[in-house]
């Protein structure tokens, strides 16, 4: 089982987990006119091929099947959990990029959840330095402040519009800040889960979760529309379904190469979550740069971009450094 001991190896997978969880959604703008709740089956999917894959090929082989099958009760469950509540924060996450796009309900959504993430994650495991740790928290949440200002300028004309894609932003954020401390526990202590068993059950709870919330999504849409048929996945070109499913892949990867970073002895869960929702930055770029999304913004809401992605990278640095001091 492939495990850092090197805190730049460590670093390295917190890099890849932050670029992986800011990318997945380029595959929600590739299936344009595809409503998310469509999306989002093979995008779970996706997830649940991509924890049985990763545990294969880096969890041991065959031990990874013996170490799941000897997996403690108690600790599936929290693993379990983690995953339900990750999903409920998803979807809604998921529909205010629909809203609002990448460049507002990244920085928002997964800002907030990197803000309740990490002060949970501390209180687990206080490990690194905590003034590091609560800077680049303050940073952060100026950050957030600023997207959050530039996207209402943006929408000025749509108020209505932009209040729900916020607001919807906001519950992703705080209910996606409440899913990693239950994988915290399910890596502590004896009997403990390892950071490859733990995505197979996380992954089975967001799927559990899947199955009766996006159905209720589908008869009654976050976004304005009507309800959303099994047809209208069913007659999706193929292009689309693989691409959500290669989403669900890309997704399950930072995952996984955040669990895993998160047991190097000098990292731990706070700094590892923190640094890998630096993907509110990538996705931000994203947004900005590849998708245009403030292309037809105001100056007003434009100049408002540069000091945003500079506090971003300043609080991303400080829970960098945390370890080593």
């Amino acid at each position: 089982m492939y495990q850092p001991q090197l805190y730049a190896a460590a670093l390295f997978l917190m890099f890849v987990s932050m670029f992986c969880w800011g990318s997945w959604a380029n595959t929600m703008k590739l299936t344009v006119g595809w409503p998310f709740q469509a999306f989002y089956w093979d995008y779970v999917v996706g997830i649940c091929i991509g924890s049985i894959a990763w545990g294969v090929l880096l969890g041991g082989g065959s031990n990874f099947f013996i170490r799941l099958a000897q997996s403690d009760s108690g600790h599936i469950w929290m693993a379990v959990a983690g995953g339900i509540l990750f999903n409920v924060a998803n979807l809604f996450l998921v529909g205010a990029i629909e809203i609002a796009g990448m460049a507002v309900a990244f920085p928002i959504g997964i800002g907030l959840a990197l803000v309740v993430g990490v002060l949970l994650n501390f209180v687990i495991a206080p490990v690194g330095n905590p003034l590091f740790i609560a800077a680049g928290v303050v940073l952060v949440i100026s950050a957030i402040v600023l997207d959050a200002l530039a996207y209402r300028r943006r929408e000025s004309s749509h108020s209505a519009v932009s209040s729900r894609g916020i607001r919807i932003s906001i519950i992703a954020g705080v209910l996606m800040g409440l899913f990693y401390p239950l994988v915290a526990k399910s890596l502590r202590g004896s009997l403990a889960l390892d950071p490859y068993t733990v995505s197979v059950f996380f992954a089975l709870g967001v799927l559990i979760c899947a199955l009766p919330l996006n159905y209720f999504l589908m008869r009654r849409p976050l976004v304005t529309g009507p309800p959303v048929s099994w047809g209208t996945y069913r007659r999706a070109k193929i292009s689309w379904h693989l691409s959500a499913l290669v989403g669900g892949l890309i997704w399950c990867t930072g995952a996984e190469a955040n669990f895993v970073a998160s047991q190097t002895h000098i990292v731990g869960p706070a700094t590892s979550y923190a640094l890998g929702q630096g993907a509110t930055m990538v996705s931000a770029l994203w947004g900005v740069y590849v998708w245009k999304e403030f292309a037809t913004a105001p100056q007003v809401s434009r100049k408002l971009l540069p000091p945003m992605f500079l506090l971003f990278v300043l609080g991303l640095t400080c829970v960098a450094l945390a370890p080593l001091f």
